[in-house]
């Protein structure tokens, strides 16, 4: 034997009481409906982040003792980003914690999640942080790659000097 079709509104409006109304289509374009009568509501955007990503990065780097940080400037060279930072560690543990650093100190800094490449083997650490790559090597890594080389034509000068 068939199961009884239920008595009223099936679906999602099931057990919903519209006050005599035929269906919730009648309740929202009633004129005199208390939702109509409620004042809108501002939403405003998002505030900017108080650093750009560059700068929290950069500031990130120097509080956790990052060694030869150079700044790249990137723009018009290619699309992939704004900036190029390149970093380094003195070891597989100090790599690491300054890559974890940096991507806290992002997230924190309304940034949002940069994503990230080598962190387990710390070796070379990447983090895309949308308009900003960093990159967080060993120093005998570096030294093999060179991508500072790469990236300019112009001398490569330390963000900050050694000493």
């Amino acid at each position: 034997m068939p199961a009884a079709e239920p008595a009223g509104p099936v679906g999602p409006f099931r057990g919903t009481d519209f006050g005599g109304k035929d269906n919730a289509l009648t309740i929202a374009l009633d004129a005199d409906s208390a939702a109509l009568r409620a004042p809108l509501e501002i939403v405003t955007p998002a505030e900017k982040p108080a650093r750009s990503a560059v700068e929290t990065i950069l500031a990130t780097l120097d509080e956790a003792k990052a060694e030869d940080i150079v700044d790249i400037d990137v723009t018009g060279k290619t699309s992939l980003a704004d900036h190029m930072v390149v970093a380094s560690g003195r070891s597989h543990r100090h790599v690491g914690a300054i890559a974890d650093q940096v991507l806290k100190d992002l997230k924190e800094g309304g940034h949002g999640n940069a994503r990230v490449e080598g962190l387990p083997q710390c070796d070379w650490v990447l983090i895309d942080a949308g308009d900003v790559i960093l990159h967080v090597f060993r120093p005998e890594v570096r030294s093999f790659y060179n991508i500072e080389k790469m990236w300019t034509a112009d001398p490569v000068l330390p963000v900050r000097p050694r000493g």
